[in-house]
C-alpha cells in the first residue's frame, strides 16, 4: 500500500497568495479516530491523488487537513451574502477550510474544501462540525447532478472523525473533502464590495476571470463582460436544474457562484409530483426557494452581484447602472433558451420542428403535468418509451392522476428576510440601485387552475405527430434520481455504520440513464401514504 506523503508541491495557494485579504490562515481541529466512509476513486485520479494512500492513516489525515503538504497555507475564506433577501455583511467559511488547488488531469485548477473542519474565525458561535449524514448527502446528491450533466462541486471523500457532534441529538460527526472549480461566490465580491477596497474588488474580479471567464479579459469592458459571463453561467445552471426536477433549497447570494457550478446541498431534494411550489426546507416556510422560484431568484442574485461590480463597470455611476441593467434584463431570454433548448430534447424534438410549435408544446405539457400531479421524472421517461412505439407505461401515469395543482406560494424572504421585489427597483447592498428586470414564470409554463384538468391524450398524439427521437430523449431523460425517501433511508443506515445502502444507491445514481435489472424500487416516487418529505440545513 502507499503511504508516502503527497509531494509537497502538491497544493497550490493561488487565491490565498492573489487576495490574502479575504483569506484567513487556519488550521483543521483534530480527529481523534478517523475512518473512511467514503472515497471516489476516479476523481482521486483525475486529481493526481493515490486512492491507496488516501485510504492509509496518513491519507486519511490529509483529507481531514490534520496533515496537509508542506507548503501549503489552509485558509477561511471571507464572504458576505443576502440569506432569504437579507444581507449580513460577514459570512465566511464558518466550519470549512480551503486546502488549496491541485492541478487536474486536464491542466485545470481545482479547489480542494473541507466541510465540517471545526470552527474558524467566521464560525459566529457555532461548533464549526458536521455529521456523517449531511456529508454523505453531499456527497450522494453531488455525485448524482454530475452525472446527470449539471455542473457542480465533486465529493472526494468522507470521513469520520470519532468525535460525536451535538445537534438535536448526538450525531456522528465527519469532515467531506469537496473539489470545486472554486469556490468564488457573489458573496465573495459583496464582501469585497463592502470594504471599500476598489483595488480588492478589481483583484478579485481580475482573479475571476483569469479562473473563470477568460474570454472577458479581452472584452471592450472585461468587468462587464464577467457579468455577462456569469450570467449566462447561470441561467444555464438554473435551466439544468429545472429540466431534472432539482430544488436546490438555499438559493442565497452565498450559494451563486462565479463558475456556475452548483454549491451546498443542505436542504436540496428532487420534486416528485410536477409542482412549480415544490418546497422541502423546513426553513423556508414561505416558499421563496420554491422550484419554480428558481429562474427569478436566480436572476436576483445577480442583481446583486452587478451592484457589486459598479465601480468597475464605469467611473460613471449613472452610465454603470445603465449597463449593467441592461445586462440583467437578458437574463430571462437568455434562461429561457437555455430551458427550451432542454425540453426539445427531453421531448425529442427534432431541430426542424418550428419554434413556436416546440414552445406551444412544452407549454401545454407542464400545464399538463402540473394540473395532474404525475411523477416528474417517471413521466419523461415514460415518454422515452413512448417514443419508440410504447404509450402503455406514460397513460397508466395519466389513469386517475388526479391532484390539483397548489398555487405558488407568494415570493417574500421568509426567515425575517425583505419581499422579493417584482419589476421595480431592487436596492444595492451598498445604496446603489440596479432597477429589476421583468419577472420570469415559474417552470417555463403557467400554472393551470385547480378547476382545470386537461386530457393527456390529444397532447401525447400532437407530440407523436412530431416523430420525436427516442434516441435523443434516453440521453437525457434519467431513469434513476437520488428519489428522497431513499437518500433518507440511506443516511439512517450510515449512522448506524452500516453503509451498504448507501454504497448501492451510490452506484444506482451515478449510472442514471442506464436501465438495470432489479433495480424497479429504485424508479419509484415515495409512496402515496408517505409523509411530506422535508430537508434540514444540516448545520
Amino acid at each position: 500500500m502507499t503511504t508516502t506523503a503527497p509531494p509537497s508541491n502538491l497544493l497550490h495557494g493561488t487565491f490565498a497568495r492573489e487576495l490574502p485579504e479575504l483569506a484567513v490562515p487556519w488550521q483543521a481541529e483534530k480527529a481523534p479516530e478517523p475512518r473512511l466512509v467514503a472515497l471516489n476513486d476516479t476523481l482521486a485520479g483525475e486529481l493526481g491523488l493515490d486512492p491507496e494512500y488516501l485510504r492509509s492513516p496518513a491519507g486519511l489525515r490529509f483529507l481531514l487537513g490534520n496533515e496537509v503538504p508542506e507548503g501549503a497555507t489552509p485558509v477561511a475564506q471571507a464572504y458576505a451574502g443576502h440569506q432569504f433577501g437579507s444581507y449580513v455583511p460577514r459570512l465566511g467559511d464558518g466550519r470549512a477550510l480551503l486546502l488549496g488547488e491541485l492541478t487536474d488531469s486536464h491542466g485545470n485548477l481545482r479547489d480542494l474544501h473541507l466541510k465540517g473542519s471545526g470552527p474558524t474565525p467566521f464560525a459566529r458561535g457555532g461548533d464549526g462540525l458536521a455529521g456523517i449524514g449531511p456529508m454523505l448527502r453531499e456527497f450522494l446528491i453531488s455525485e448524482a447532478l454530475h452525472a446527470l450533466g449539471v455542473p457542480t462541486t465533486r465529493s472526494l471523500s468522507v470521513v469520520a472523525t470519532g468525535k460525536a457532534v451535538m445537534r438535536e441529538r448526538p450525531l456522528p460527526g465527519a469532515v467531506l473533502a469537496r473539489v470545486a472549480d472554486s469556490h468564488l461566490r457573489v458573496g465573495t465580491f459583496a464582501y469585497a464590495r463592502s470594504t471599500g477596497d476598489e483595488d480588492l474588488l478589481r483583484r478579485l474580479a481580475d482573479h475571476a476571470i483569469t479562473r473563470h471567464h477568460p474570454q472577458a479579459r479581452d472584452a471592450e469592458n472585461p468587468y462587464l463582460a464577467l457579468f455577462e459571463a456569469v450570467l449566462a453561467a447561470q441561467a444555464e445552471l438554473v435551466a439544468k436544474w429545472m429540466l431534472i426536477g432539482f430544488v436546490h433549497g438555499v438559493m442565497n447570494t452565498d450559494n451563486t457562484t462565479i463558475s456556475g457550478q452548483s454549491i451546498d446541498y443542505g436542504p436540496c431534494a428532487f420534486m416528485e409530483a410536477f409542482d412549480p411550489g415544490t418546497v422541502f426546507s423546513s426553513i423556508d416556510a414561505l416558499g421563496r426557494y420554491a422550484y419554480g422560484r428558481q429562474p427569478q431568484i436566480a436572476q436576483w442574485n445577480l442583481a446583486r452581484f452587478a451592484e457589486t461590480l459598479l465601480p468597475l463597470v464605469s467611473a460613471d455611476q449613472e452610465q454603470a447602472v445603465e449597463s449593467a441593467t441592461a445586462a440583467l434584463n437578458t437574463f430571462p431570454e437568455v434562461y429561457s433558451a437555455a430551458w427550451t433548448r432542454g425540453m426539445r430534447a427531453k421531448l425529442g424534438l427534432e431541430s426542424f420542428t418550428p419554434d413556436d410549435d416546440a414552445t406551444a408544446l412544452i407549454r401545454d405539457l407542464t400545464t399538463l403535468l402540473g394540473a395532474r400531479g404525475v411523477d416528474y421524472t417517471s413521466f419523461f421517461r415514460h415518454l422515452t418509451t413512448a417514443a419508440g412505439g410504447d404509450a402503455r407505461p406514460v397513460r397508466a401515469l395519466f389513469d386517475g392522476a388526479g391532484g390539483d395543482e397548489a398555487p405558488l406560494p407568494a415570493l417574500s424572504g421568509g426567515a425575517g428576510g425583505d419581499e422579493v421585489p417584482g419589476p421595480a427597483s431592487l436596492d444595492g447592498a451598498r445604496g446603489d440601485e440596479v432597477p429589476a428586470p421583468a419577472s420570469l414564470d415559474g417552470a417555463g409554463g403557467e400554472a393551470a387552475s385547480s378547476t382545470e384538468r386537461p386530457a393527456f391524450e390529444p397532447w401525447l398524439q400532437r407530440w407523436l405527430s412530431y416523430r420525436p427521437d427516442a434516441s435523443v430523449m434516453a440521453q437525457v431523460n434519467p431513469i434513476y434520481i437520488p428519489r428522497n425517501h431513499l437518500v433518507e433511508e440511506a443516511l439512517a443506515a450510515a449512522g448506524t455504520a452500516d453503509l451498504g445502502p448507501f454504497d448501492e444507491l451510490l452506484d444506482v445514481i451515478t449510472q442514471p440513464f442506464t436501465e438495470r435489472p432489479g433495480l424497479e424500487r429504485f424508479t419509484e416516487p415515495a409512496p402515496a401514504e408517505a409523509a411530506p418529505f422535508v430537508t434540514y440545513c444540516g448545520t
